[in-house]
């Protein structure tokens, strides 16, 4: 976004800058005051009822506010015109639960005592668009069910690109691959339960998580956790894989288009992100539960066949950088103008 709208300044909650990636550094980032107090600035969740309020005393002064927004960003005021960008309605608010899971107990609850009103500032927050985008076809059917408004589908890009790779030690190429968080809702331990009816094939497990140790002091011996891994080693194991296995319901399927990109198909959950993100038959397959005996019988089903890099190379090609910011800047365009 910031690359589409050179010197555009930034809003956001809190930055820490050896927190995200080093580009923020050379942008014009400007948070919230909370940002001074570190207890805030190292875990925004901590700030969640302030933000509530905080966020909607923020006017920006601007032809057009482009609010990226899964939380509060999408109740800052403006001048002009605002676009909001959904990547998912506010999970904090509709389903603290499954946002927060077991940590900061007392904030959940608070969110979940509250859900009536807090329900009511997120819609009235929403009215105040004067365009909606959401990042896949299930979160645009999320925006219309929740605010009642009609939203344009608008792809993230993936980012890995195309410079050099290296090897993860002690994996020999042609293995099957996970690249998740290891969460509980990721469903990662029923592909690797999968994988234990699969005794001839390896998988490799790419991530951290509250479920590592577990996972791992269950997993059977045909399977590997390399934990967090350099980009140079992602795009190895995206290219050195024979596919990716994605079994978790995300609001938008990343993974899919990035092992594309470097010619490896996925077999995926049928649901969510994934939905838009493969194109069954050319560059993935689906199956319909994450359970264990389905999970084995789609490996089985995409080992069988051969996939032509090229198609997917193509098709992790929609969903590029170049074309996430055209886009993006014909719909701000659009919205300026009406």
């Amino acid at each position: 976004m910031a690359e589409a709208f050179p010197g555009a300044p930034i809003y956001t909650s809190v930055y820490e800058p050896s927190a995200t990636y080093p580009v923020f550094k050379d942008l014009d980032v400007r948070p919230l005051g909370l940002n001074r107090l570190g207890f805030f600035r190292h875990d925004h969740r901590r700030a969640l009822p302030l933000l509530l309020a905080l966020f909607p005393q923020l006017e920006v002064d601007a032809d057009v506010l482009l609010c990226s927004s899964a939380g509060w960003a999408h109740s800052v005021r403006t001048t002009g015109r605002k676009v909001v960008y959904w990547y998912s309605p506010n999970r904090w608010i509709h389903s603290p639960k499954s946002a927060l899971g077991g940590r900061l107990a007392l904030v959940r609850l608070g969110l979940e005592a509250g859900r009536r009103p807090l329900r009511w500032w997120d819609r009235s927050a929403a009215a105040t668009a004067d365009m909606h985008l959401s990042d896949s076809t299930v979160v645009q059917g999320r925006v219309r069910a929740l605010y009642g408004v009609e939203s344009d589908v608008l792809h993230p890009p993936y980012m890995l690109g195309d410079d050099a790779e290296e090897a993860i030690p002690g994996i020999e190429p042609g293995f099957f691959l996970v690249v998740s968080r290891l969460q509980p809702y990721k469903n990662v331990e029923a592909v690797v339960s999968a994988f234990g009816l699969l005794p001839l094939e390896r998988l490799v497990v790419v991530g951290t998580g509250s479920r590592l140790a577990p996972m791992a002091a269950r997993a059977p011996r045909n399977v590997s956790f390399v934990g967090d891994v350099s980009d140079a080693q992602i795009r190895w194991a995206y290219r050195n894989a024979k596919a990716l296995v994605a079994a978790a319901l995300e609001d938008f399927g990343l993974t899919p288009v990035e092992a594309a990109a470097f010619g490896t198909p996925t077999a995926a959950l049928r649901a969510g992100g994934y939905l838009d993100t493969i194109d069954e038959g050319r560059t993935g397959v689906f199956f319909s539960t994450p359970e264990p005996r389905v999970i084995a019988e789609a490996v089985r089903a995409i080992a069988a066949r051969e996939w032509d890099p090229e198609v997917l190379a193509a098709h992790a090609n929609a969903f590029s950088r170049t074309s996430f910011q055209r886009q993006l800047v014909e719909f701000v365009t659009r919205c300026a103008q009406t």
